[in-house]
């Protein structure tokens, strides 16, 4: 059955649309953290949907709010009518957002939210240049692609915005990577001031970051270096866009918002992902003065409807009443101090890093170089064994883990066996 659905989904959908594994799986039914596929094998999922079942699957307090909701007959009115769930989501949002004067626009992806927040910026700021870091990933709309500074995933050069890429985001193989936390950071502000003399021409729009590079490979800058980078983009009036598409909602345990391990506010925030819990919904946070900076009108056909509003506003409260951003903190240092031991173990695990319950694992081969052989073996391994993972990476040799928040002290222990024994192999495979 599952080869039949693999052809037709070949014969009709791009060739661009990748699928994992060798033998891709249909996932029919899920609850908690556990998926299963149309053949009745079950999976404890340590990759949510791309970071997007946050809670986990089958949670009631969710599917109530959507069914209450579907009750009504109406699941769409577009934003021409008021929507009193996505009036009360906005205000929950922008009170959480720390942005003064924060006001809230509701999109039905990440992608959706970023080319947002570039309109914005480039209309306020009246300039189409844009500052973005090595090794980003914002989305696969046109603008969101051009700001994009990962190879794999940038399908065009072309683009509605000026890009400059500056220093910071991948720091395992970047020339700094030999640094200490304040060198390091003090190079990449160092790179920022020289990008911005020699290739741009001074009015730039603004700055877009991934507090926690996601499809790059969940790569980690030092605490406080956006920080330091606000305090050089202020002097040329230049605004911070901080994507919050994957480290947002207290994945990374220690703050709501991956930003805020730099000490800083931005000007404009984008989400997504995790608040719906699986349903579309994505969204750009703004000072008041810049969401309202457009002078022609706009709307959103299903940005802000009903079905998504209700379904995140009761995701939302269910993650602030049962703290998942502690749940995040504790089971991530479990995972981090599990998987590190694992590293001295095996050489083939070149890196672990991550914040909470977003934790990448780099392999390389004997001479240190990328594999993603290595990645891709491990990816296979862990399927095999019952555990679902993800993957990413410049070079595609990054094993990613983002379980749904909900995650407990079992499963996570579930998954170090399941993770060692899959590293195991795949070193073992390698010598051989």
């Amino acid at each position: 059955m599952e080869e039949d659905l693999l052809g037709r989904h070949r014969a009709v959908l791009p060739n661009w649309l990748a699928l994992y594994y060798s033998e891709p799986i249909e996932i029919v039914r899920a609850k908690g953290r556990h998926v299963t596929d149309s053949t009745g094998a079950t999976y404890l999922d340590f990759f949510a949907g791309i970071l997007t079942n946050a809670i986990g699957y089958d949670v009631e307090e969710i599917s109530d709010a959507v069914r209450a909701q579907l009750d009504t007959g109406v699941l769409h009115t577009s934003t021409l009518y008021l929507i009193r769930k996505q009036v009360e989501l906005a205000e929950q949002i922008a009170e959480l957002s720390g942005i003064p004067d924060a006001k809230v626009f509701f999109t039905n992806s990440g992608t959706e939210a970023n080319e947002t927040a570039l309109m914005l910026a480039t209309q306020y700021r009246r300039s189409d240049q844009v500052l973005a870091l090595r090794n980003s990933y914002h989305g696969r709309a046109f603008a969101t692609i051009g700001i994009t500074g990962n190879r794999g995933w940038s399908a065009s050069s072309l683009s509605p915005v000026k890009v400059s890429y500056v220093h910071g985001g991948y720091r395992y193989r970047g020339p700094f990577s030999k640094f200490s936390d304040a060198d390091y950071t003090a190079a990449c502000v160092e790179d920022l001031r020289d990008v911005l003399q020699t290739s741009t021409s001074g009015d730039v729009a603004a700055l877009i970051a991934e507090p926690i590079q996601g499809v790059g490979g969940f790569s980690v800058p030092p605490d406080g270096m956006l920080g330091a980078f606000k305090e050089v983009l202020d002097e040329h009036g230049i605004l911070l866009i901080s994507d919050e598409v994957q480290t947002g909602w207290g994945r990374t345990g220690e703050h709501f918002w991956g930003i805020q391990a730099h000490g800083v506010t931005p000007d404009i925030m984008t989400f997504a992902k995790g608040l719906g819990n699986g349903l579309a919904i994505g969204g750009v946070i703004a000072r008041g003065d810049i969401m309202d900076c457009l002078g022609a009108n706009s709307i959103s056909t299903f940005g802000g409807n009903p079905i998504s509003t209700a379904g995140a506003k009761a995701t939302l409260d269910y993650l602030l009443a049962h703290d998942l951003q502690g749940n995040a903190a504790k089971l991530g240092d479990r995972l981090l101090t599990g998987l590190r031991e694992l590293s001295t173990r095996y050489g083939v695990l070149g890196d672990v890093r991550g914040k909470g319950l977003m934790i990448g694992l780099e392999f390389v081969g004997p001479d240190g170089e990328p594999s993603p052989a290595a990645a891709g073996s491990v990816l296979e391994k862990t399927k095999e064994l019952g555990l679902l993972v993800g993957k990413g990476g410049l070079h595609n040799n990054v094993i990613r883990l983002a379980p749904p928040m909900t995650l407990t002290d079992a499963e996570a222990d579930e998954a170090l066996g399941i993770l060692g024994e899959a590293i195991a192999h795949t070193q073992e495979a390698g010598a051989k």
